[in-house]
């Protein structure tokens, strides 16, 4: 072959190589850019991925600290209000099981001392607090209307307020005197003290003049001294009325939610729970509260008799 032909052949494929090289070496960059570009979108696509991560373990941390709410509420006081809070303390159980709620009575000034010493986290007190009764705050929790009882025999069905007055301060004596049978008239009553006789006496106008043949210390027992007591008279709340006994009308009306919460059943009182002013409360006692004060502790009042306020 001659020298000028092979000196030509030569440079050709010297050419050729140079352009397969810069061919290869032009893939590769590609290849190495298209792996660098989805190995940032994986890496994206994790960080994008980490807050909704982040928002779940919030979500999960807010759910478990409600779940930890630990320890014991104390509740003592009024008699009357024994089947609500058992009611509302069961529940709140249900909700908060490493919470324990000990329910103790001893009547409504027995609620509001051991509020005020410290006692009890809460007191329950069924009427409204003195002028005297100072150092607590008063959280209404419903209303609860007072049912005047007699005996299943008496053929009694209506009095006044003002008949009612005059029975318990003993100006009327007899039955037969508000068209009843001639039979003695036996009244019952509720011990010192008790949130119940207080709101009676205060509604009612009798005051410190009140005279009564028994004083009973709890709702169950005046009930059932009325009960198994031909010509007796009492008052219970109206939560506790039941078939033992005959709730009388009040000035020709019925007791009933919708008559308390009109107002025109007027022997009504407020269920209050007292804590001590200027007190912060553990973390249990007022998620008792806020759950009392709910949708679903308001319903609980309602299921148990008592008008809600909510």
């Amino acid at each position: 072959m001659p020298y000028n032909v092979l000196v030509k052949s030569r440079k050709e494929e010297l050419k050729m190589k140079k352009v397969t090289s810069i061919v290869t070496a032009t893939l590769m960059a590609a290849l190495i850019l298209s792996s660098c570009g989805n190995g940032g979108n994986t890496s994206s696509s994790s960080s994008e991925a980490a807050p909704s991560s982040t928002v779940s373990s919030s979500v999960s941390s807010e759910a478990g600290d409600q779940e930890k709410i630990t320890g014991t509420v104390s509740m003592s006081g009024s008699t009357s209000m024994e089947k609500v809070a058992k009611a509302l303390a069961e529940r709140f159980n249900e909700k908060y099981p490493d919470v324990s709620v000990d329910v103790q009575l001893g009547g409504s000034s027995t609620g509001i001392k051991n509020a005020q010493d410290g006692v009890s986290d809460i007191g329950n007190v069924s009427r409204d607090l003195k002028d005297t009764e100072t150092g607590l705050v008063a959280h209404k929790i419903a209303l609860d209307g007072i049912g005047v009882v007699v005996n299943l025999a008496n053929p009694v069905e209506d009095l006044t307020m003002e008949e009612i007055a005059k029975i318990y301060t003993g100006e009327i004596t007899n039955w037969k005197e508000v068209g009843g049978e001639d039979m003695e008239i036996y009244v019952v009553g509720r011990e010192d003290g008790s949130g119940t006789r207080d709101a009676f006496e205060s509604v009612t106008g009798v005051g410190e003049n009140a005279k009564y043949a028994s004083m009973q210390t709890s709702t169950g027992a005046a009930k059932t001294t009325v009960a198994t007591t031909p010509g007796a008279i009492g008052y219970v709340s109206f939560d506790s009325v039941d078939d033992t006994v005959k709730a009388l009308k009040v000035g020709g009306v019925a007791i009933s939610d919708a008559a308390i919460k009109d107002g025109t059943y007027t022997l009504q009182r407020p269920f209050v729970m007292v804590t001590k002013e200027g007190t912060t409360l553990s973390d249990a006692a007022q998620a008792f509260l806020d759950f009392v004060l709910s949708d679903e502790g308001q319903a609980i009042c309602t299921q148990v008799g008592l008008v809600a306020i909510q």
